[in-house]
């Protein structure tokens, strides 16, 4: 059973789940936000969803509570709990059913008056029964209205009220698997599944990043955004200084790291004159603003840049200063895959074979630090290397000398790195 704690509002079961999962469960003496009953309330709550994958460890600080998942015996996104956990009061539940009631069918056309009258026979009949007056009726109408369950329309001077027919054929249940699990907003395919029935699961995945689901409310109205071509205003939290920030922006891409799994906004941000990134994790809310008049110019200035992006940080883009890097790699005649993986992740990059042994990489970016971590998969490999950057050509060769002098290597390896 679902813990019972009413919740109004998403983005508190967000945040619950971002300090929770994605930064790591905290022992009840590291939770300084409130009590250490809020504490309980917030573990209870993610315990009814997670509870199949939260694991308890004693340390000297105290529990420890921590997820295992394991994506081979798990096909769906448990975070989608999160989504699914909408609670309700007592009074939202028993005028949702007589609203279904009454408007059994999408023959049924009734104005707000005779909806409100229909309620208060039916509840006549229940000594001491709660009332809904037209106020809370006609709000209840319209956010039904809203999420396509009523269909509305003016009719004289009064508005009339039917069910909406839903008459529309689900995709298949292989598709919407692999749709919730791959996608943007894949808890729209995770909703749609739950109508399907049981069915046989036919995918499993090697890697299975999750927690983006927690986002996909922010991606929606960003996507929203980017559709109608409008300015939002982001609501930002910095972790490190524990507060949050706004400021306006222009929505252009969003981009999935395939190798960790997260998303991030690529924006034009007003106050700064420039395209920037940030993670959709750190964003608390959306709100959609005015048309901006400047988006296809901004949306096609971002498309020039992403020829010299590798991976979303734009440094140096504002003063179109771009830094090249360029490395050789050897390799023998079996490791032929060397040459293979080198232009299959090469992204913006070129590759040219300069004999049967032997390719150079080369690049044009913006952040030529973003390459670092990628390099040294080849070290052993790369027989020169050099920055444009000079600071970081000096870091790359010194981290590599450290490394030599920590396995104890001769000097004459080091020789490697210059």
């Amino acid at each position: 059973m679902q813990y019972s704690e009413l919740i109004k509002n998403f983005e508190r079961v967000r945040e619950t789940m971002r300090d929770f999962f994605v930064y790591g469960f905290r022992t009840r003496s590291e939770y300084t936000k409130k009590s250490s009953r809020s504490y309980d309330d917030e573990r209870r709550r993610l315990e009814s969803w997670l509870g199949d994958y939260m694991y308890f460890r004693q340390t000297p600080d105290g529990k420890n509570i921590f997820l295992t998942i394991d994506s081979r015996a798990v096909s769906h996104n448990p975070l989608y709990a999160a989504w699914k956990s909408k609670s309700f009061t007592d009074g939202d539940i028993t005028l949702h059913f007589l609203l279904m009631d009454i408007l059994d069918t999408p023959e049924t056309i009734l104005t707000l008056t005779e909806i409100t009258e229909q309620i208060d026979e039916k509840l006549s009949l229940f000594p001491s029964a709660r009332l809904y007056d037209e106020s809370t009726v006609r709000k209840k109408l319209k956010e039904y209205t809203e999420e396509g369950i009523v269909k509305s329309e003016k009719r004289g001077r009064n508005m009339v009220y039917r069910r909406a027919v839903d008459d529309a054929p689900l995709p298949d249940p292989d598709f919407l698997d692999f749709f919730s699990e791959v996608s943007p907003c894949g808890v729209v395919g995770a909703f749609l599944l739950d109508k399907t029935g049981d069915h046989d699961n036919h995918f499993a995945f090697k890697h299975h990043y999750i927690a983006g689901a927690m986002d996909s409310g922010v991606m929606y109205e960003l996507f929203r955004a980017m559709k109608g071509k409008r300015l939002v205003t982001l609501e930002l939290y910095v972790r490190a200084r524990e507060q949050t920030r706004v400021y306006e922006a222009v929505p252009l891409r969003i981009l999935i790291s395939v190798q960790s799994g997260r998303q991030y906004l690529m924006a034009y941000v007003p106050r700064y004159g420039r395209i920037s990134s940030c993670r959709l994790d750190s964003i608390v809310s959306v709100n959609q603003g005015v048309l901006a008049e400047d988006y296809d110019m901004r949306r096609e200035e971002f498309e020039q840049m992403r020829s010299h992006l590798w991976g979303v940080s734009t440094h140096g883009a504002s003063r179109d200063a771009l830094e090249h890097v360029e490395f050789t790699v050897r390799f023998e005649d079996n490791e032929q895959h060397i040459f293979t993986r080198l232009k299959r992740e090469k992204r913006c990059g070129t590759v040219v074979g300069l004999d049967n042994h032997t390719a150079r990489f080369s690049a044009d970016v913006y952040d030529s630090s973003e390459l670092v971590p990628w390099i040294r998969t080849f070290i052993r490999r790369i027989t020169e290397i050099h920055f444009s950057n000079p600071e970081l050509d000096r870091q790359f060769r010194e981290d590599l000398n450290a490394m030599y002098r920590l396995y104890g290597l001769d000097e004459n390896r080091e020789e490697e790195a210059k």
